[in-house]
């Protein structure tokens, strides 16, 4: 097992502040261009030892925990094409796939996800209905044989378009009253008959443009497309999304670092009104602010990788990260911005980028009044189960 200490870090900043931040031009033009550039930061991490560092060792990964997994990631959100560069992007499906697919599935799909050969992509969202309610998916999927038959109209299915395959959540206990034991998540490989891109759906923070809108009618699988039990697609979704929240965090913390440093800098050599910006007492403030909120949003966001190293939950942890780093992402590239001046909101620096990014964050993967809402529930069920409260000792 690898360990995430200064060396490795050291090795990751390098990596990202001097061959992938350089790069982003290329990587924003698009075509051939970009392809050629992405595959020569992948070898590149490759060669450094740098690849899918938090992927489980028994599948080809780093085997880094959790917790150090956070202090490089926290690096590599630095740029918004780290995590791709630096082979993090299929973590999460990679995971999902180890713990619950069959040793055929794992064999057909995992190697080749974890050296980055392909790409993976998830159907969950749905229009019709409330997406941060999965109690609430229409999308079905019958037996007819040997073989599942599929109806479905999902849409923000990251990557639909270009992925391997599509993970899809759908209905198959049609008997089951709250919801929570009525959903499978059945592997649909690109290509198969009835898999339909709608439309790529333009984002507001997306430059790749990669959210699809797609249908599935009358599309059929083999049986043994079943990814885990047939029922508990809940628990293979949350699976996924507990320790996906934390990765989102650790690259918002990168995302608020490099912010906070091209705003320290502007303020210290931008002259206005008789002295530096850095010099005036609002502008301090904002920097101050800005320093604490990151402190406090890095701290928390270490606990529940810790935690969840522990328990493989951190269920409290993780719902209070989300809406708290997302809210403390947006702050500090607000005020990088308002810093800048004009200079801010044009594309000559990354902040605009990064500002509309931002934004989404406090949505995907459960809008902030989610987050908030089980936090307050689980402490009043139990307050035992703060944060502050948690032995991390033992």
């Amino acid at each position: 097992m690898s360990s995430a200490g200064p060396r490795l870090r050291r090795a990751m900043r390098r990596f990202i502040d001097g061959e992938v931040i350089p790069a982003e031009p290329s990587l924003e033009a698009g075509g051939e261009e970009a392809a050629a550039t992405m595959r020569r930061l992948q070898a590149g991490a490759k060669e450094q030892g740098l690849w899918a560092l938090g992927h489980p060792a028994e599948i080809g990964g780093g085997g880094l925990p959790f917790y150090e997994f956070a202090l490089v990631n926290e690096i590599i959100g630095r740029s918004k094409y780290g995590q791709t560069a630096a082979g993090t992007l299929s973590m999460q499906d990679a995971i999902m796939l180890h713990r619950f697919g069959t040793e055929e599935q794992r064999k057909r799909w995992v190697g080749p996800l974890v050296a980055g050969e392909i790409t993976p992509s998830t159907g969950m969202t749905e229009p019709e209905v409330a997406g941060s309610d999965p109690t609430l998916i229409r999308a079905t999927a019958r037996l007819d044989g040997d073989e599942w038959v599929l109806d479905a109209h999902k849409w923000f299915t990251t990557g639909g378009s270009t992925a391997a395959f599509t993970t899809v959540f759908a209905r198959t206990e049609p008997d089951d009253v709250d919801g929570h034991n009525a959903l499978s998540a059945i592997i649909v490989p690109a290509g198969t008959p009835g898999f339909e891109v709608v439309r790529v759906l333009r984002t507001m923070g997306s430059t790749s443009g990669d959210h699809c809108e797609i249908r599935l009618s009358g599309v059929r699988v083999p049986k043994e497309n079943l990814l885990g039990e047939r029922g508990k697609g809940f628990k293979v979704g949350q699976v996924r999304l507990g320790p996906g929240r934390i990765f989102h965090c650790m690259r918002w913390l990168g995302q608020a670092q490099r912010a906070f440093e091209l705003m320290v800098d502007r303020a210290g050599s931008r002259y206005a009104h008789g002295s530096l910006l850095a010099e005036k007492g609002e502008i301090q403030r904002l920097i101050a602010e800005s320093a604490a909120e990151i402190h406090a949003a890095r701290l928390m966001t270490l606990d529940a990788a810790k935690q969840y190293d522990r328990d493989g939950q951190a269920r409290v942890q993780i719902s209070i990260i989300k809406f708290w780093a997302a809210r403390m992402l947006h702050n500090v590239i607000d005020r990088a911005i308002q810093v800048h001046g004009a200079l801010g909101v044009t594309d000559d620096t990354p902040l605009e980028g990064m500002y509309r990014e931002a934004r989404y964050a406090r949505i995907y993967d459960g809008p902030d009044e989610v987050h908030r809402m089980v936090v307050a529930r689980r402490l009043l069920a139990d307050p035992s189960r703060a944060p502050w409260l948690t032995d991390h000792d033992d």
